[in-house]
């Protein structure tokens, strides 16, 4: 199911074989997070710009539109037309997110709608049953994400509960494989680590799922209010406790540098919702960093977002195009800025493969670190 191809010091090239397709690691996942990505972009529009992974949300799929009606059409791949690997979140974010509207107890978790106020349950069992009916790729446990900085008592009985919860999602998840009518008998579950940061929690939990010998793992709890440097202490010390021959997910991460330390800490899979958020802001990514076309000294800047680019915005359309599309409020700038992000994001991963391969990522990693600085360096030098 996954082929370790190459190691790089820590960093992985991998292979990951699914039902709906091979994936490539490391590898991106783009944010659609009720099926479609924000911005207008399609399915279409994602295989060109070579997205490998669509990422869907499963309580925000639960409470609007219906994951049962969403299986009596055939399963989301049918849905919104996407015949590639999908990964659904498990709502277990949203048990953070939505802290002052929800309830958290042994068996699960109360929620109110952020749509209508409705009260929602939600335990593992009930996670688990929508991603079926959903029949994504790949299930993410049901699990309780505390905030980076909680009381080291709190985080560890909530790491226990976590434990105890993925046991639940995985016999529940073997029982629905096995029903008649499952849309994907061949769905993966990945489990997550949590512990904040406290490393020894952490090492301890991943210890503990390991032994449960799931198709994959993910590094959960992290880009939710510690430092940069916490994070990457983090990865440091618990990626090696996580199996090395399986795939690891850090959830939620990041910037391209982030990503860039990540995969250097032995990290496959990532998805982040800021190449989509950050475009639909004028707001784009280069190899020497980041601009924004909102800026006047795009207004008649007729070269592309970025030189060489082979994204459909830059092979077509200028920097001063955009800008005015963006400033005029015409849904196509924010459109060719989110592709050409996304674009971006999915040849980065290329890039770090090839180094890999090449067995050159330290100094790719480097390189890259120095270039992305490019666009801030010079903005200091004319202040």
């Amino acid at each position: 199911m996954y082929e370790l191809i190459k190691t790089c010091g820590r960093a992985k090239r991998g292979r990951f074989k699914t039902v709906h397709g091979t994936i490539e690691t490391p590898v991106f996942m783009n944010v659609g997070t009720v099926a479609a990505i924000k911005g207008g972009v399609s399915t279409d529009d994602l295989k060109e710009i070579g997205t490998q992974v669509q990422l869907s949300n499963t309580y925000h799929l639960h409470v609007r539109t219906g994951d049962e009606l969403i299986k009596s059409v055939g399963g989301l791949h049918k849905f919104m037309v996407w015949d590639r690997p999908i990964l659904t979140d498990s709502g277990g974010f949203q048990v953070f997110s939505l802290a002052t509207m929800r309830k958290i107890k042994e068996e699960g978790v109360t929620f109110r709608s952020h749509i209508d106020g409705h009260k929602i349950f939600m335990g593992p069992e009930e996670s688990m049953t929508i991603q079926s009916n959903l029949g994504s790729t790949i299930a993410m446990a049901f699990d309780e994400c505390p905030h980076a900085l909680s009381d080291r008592n709190y985080v560890q009985d909530s790491v226990d509960r976590t434990t105890r919860w993925l046991e639940r999602c995985r016999v529940k998840m073997d029982e629905l494989c096995k029903a008649e009518g499952t849309v994907n008998p061949n769905q993966l579950l990945f489990g997550i680590n949590q512990g904040a940061v406290f490393n020894d929690i952490r090492i301890e939990h991943a210890k503990t799922i390991s032994e449960m010998d799931l198709p994959g793992y993910a590094v959960g709890g992290l880009a939710v209010g510690e430092s940069t440097e916490q994070m990457y202490d983090v990865l440091d010390h618990v990626v090696p406790y996580l199996p090395q021959n399986k795939p690891t997910y850090l959830m939620g991460v990041g910037t391209p540098a982030n990503i860039l330390e990540a995969v250097d800490r032995g990290v496959d899979f990532f998805d982040c919702v800021y190449p989509s958020r950050n475009g639909r802001h004028g707001h784009v990514y280069t190899h020497l960093g980041k601009r924004n076309l909102m800026n006047k000294r795009y207004e008649t800047d007729m070269a592309p977002i970025e030189e060489g680019c082979g994204c459909p915005a830059c092979k077509s359309y200028s920097r001063a195009y955009i800008h005015h599309l963006l400033k005029a409020k015409e849904i196509l700038g924010l459109r060719l800025c989110v592709l050409h992000n996304l674009y971006f994001y999915n040849h980065l991963m290329e890039e770090i493969r090839d180094a890999i391969e090449s067995d050159s990522y330290s100094e790719f990693k480097r390189s890259m670190l120095d270039s992305l600085g490019t666009i801030e360096r010079e903005k200091n030098n004319l202040a």
